[in-house]
Order: structure tokens, then C-alpha cells, then sequence
């Protein structure tokens, strides 16, 4: 079954497009990895599934929400759509357990002791339920991200995106988000991930898409695409990524 269905979109900022006639489908379960350059249209193309952004052609589909841009069904979509991006975007003055409880409590009206047990249970899955009562800023980065993954989850998500999140870690934080992220692969979450990350792309990814200048160039699963590229576009990219 398909959790996303985007058809022939089209994106521009101002003059410039920066998504050209963009299909693709995700199927429930799989991880689709979204490579390319910085300005390729990854990252854009990652919130227009969110309805952070809007497109001026074309159609989106999103865990059977067909993507408008009133308050109304965009406040449905996100109840089913989780975003992570590289800043924590944690509130400060609030526990890492507030903050997980805030949006299932607030939005999904789910009583305080139910979103605490949730709160605690995602915190357990992403091994940071010793820092329930720490504020924010008592944690590394890599514990915030992976608060941040958290904070998504309990609100049971049928579809998890992740912008660049370890983007602005060193190494061995990095390391610690990717191991949460594929644990969450593993147990069967659909995402779509834009990295730079190759090693979590080969391993993890069910298919992986190479996007350059608002087109997807090459996609494929990361056995294929990886071993033989098939245009001088992806063969740059993978030079300079090795």
C-alpha cells in the first residue's frame, strides 16, 4: 500500500524552479533515501510532503491525505506525518517529557498520565529514558535529535522524515541517531530520509533516489545504484562523497 503518492509536482521560488515534474510513490514500510547535492531539491521536496511547502503544480498524497492547504487538513496530515529536521527545535523551558507529552496531549487530546506512559515508552526506544525529567539543554546533541525522533513518534506516525538530521553533529553522535533510525527502520516505520549519510544509505534504504537541479536522475535499490551509476551526475557525487 502506498503512504505516499506525488504526482508530476511542480516548485519554484520565485523565478527559479526548484522541482521539475517530480513522481514518486513510497510504499508502507520502506525507507526511501533522498540523495543529491545541497540546492538539488531534496529538502524541498521532504516539506512539500508535510505541506511546509506548497506546489503550484501537480498532486500529493500522504497517508491517505490528499494534500490541501487549508488549516483544517493539514492539521489531519501531520497527525499522521512526523519531521525531524537538524535543529532540535526542543522546547527549552520544558522537560524532555513535556515535550514529548505536548503534542499528543494537545493535539490528539490524549488524557496526561496516557501521554506520559507514551512519552516514557518513546523515550525507551530511543534509550533516553533516564533524561525524561532533563531539560533540553542538558543533553549532547545527539540526545537531543534523538528526543527530537522521540517527540515524533508518540504521535504514532504513519510516516517519519528526516531532514538532514545529523547533519550538524560530530561523528560519534552521528553515529548514535543513524543506530535509533535504523532500529525504527527495522521495525517496519515507512520513511523518507534526505542524507548525506552513504553507509546509512546502503544499509538501510529499500530504495534510494538521486536528485539533481529539481529532477530525480537515478534511483534504484542501494545494491544497484550504488554499484554501477548509470549518469555522469550520480558518478561526481559519489567521488566526492567516498
Amino acid at each position: 500500500m502506498s503512504v505516499v503518492k506525488v504526482h508530476n509536482i511542480r516548485k519554484s521560488f520565485g523565478s527559479v524552479v526548484v522541482l521539475k515534474d517530480i513522481s514518486l510513490e513510497v510504499q508502507s514500510g520502506e525507507v526511501l533515501v533522498l540523495l543529491g547535492r545541497s540546492g538539488s531539491g531534496k529538502s524541498t521536496l521532504l516539506r512539500c510532503l508535510n505541506g511546509l511547502e506548497t506546489i503550484e503544480a501537480g498532486s500529493i498524497e500522504v497517508a491517505g491525505h490528499p494534500m490541501t492547504y487549508n488549516g483544517e487538513s493539514l492539521r489531519a496530515l501531520r497527525k499522521d506525518v512526523g519531521i525531524v529536521f537538524q535543529q532540535y527545535n526542543l522546547f527549552p523551558h520544558m522537560t524532555i517529557g513535556q515535550n514529548i507529552m505536548l503534542a499528543p496531549h494537545l493535539v490528539k487530546q490524549v488524557p496526561k498520565a496516557e501521554a506520559e506512559e507514551k512519552a516514557r515508552k518513546m523515550l525507551e526506544k530511543v534509550g533516553l529514558l533516564d533524561k525524561f525529567h532533563e531539560y533540553p539543554d542538558r543533553l549532547s546533541g545527539g540526545q537531543q535529535q534523538r528526543a527530537a525522533i522521540a517527540r515524533s513518534l508518540a504521535m504514532e506516525p504513519k510516516l517519519m522524515l528526516f531532514d538532514e538530521v545529523t547533519s550538524a553533529l560530530d561523528p560519534e553522535l552521528t553515529e548514535e541517531v543513524l543506530a535509533v533510525m535504523a532500529a525504527l527502520a527495522e521495525s517496519g516505520m515507512a520513511m523518507v530520509v534526505v542524507t548525506h549519510e552513504m553507509g546509512f544509505a546502503s544499509k538501510v534504504a529499500d530504495r534510494v533516489i538521486f536528485m539533481d537541479d529539481g529532477t530525480i536522475v537515478e534511483e534504484g535499490s542501494p545494491d544497484t545504484i550504488f554499484a554501477s551509476p548509470s549518469t555522469p551526475q550520480f558518478r561526481s557525487f559519489l567521488a566526492r562523497a567516498n
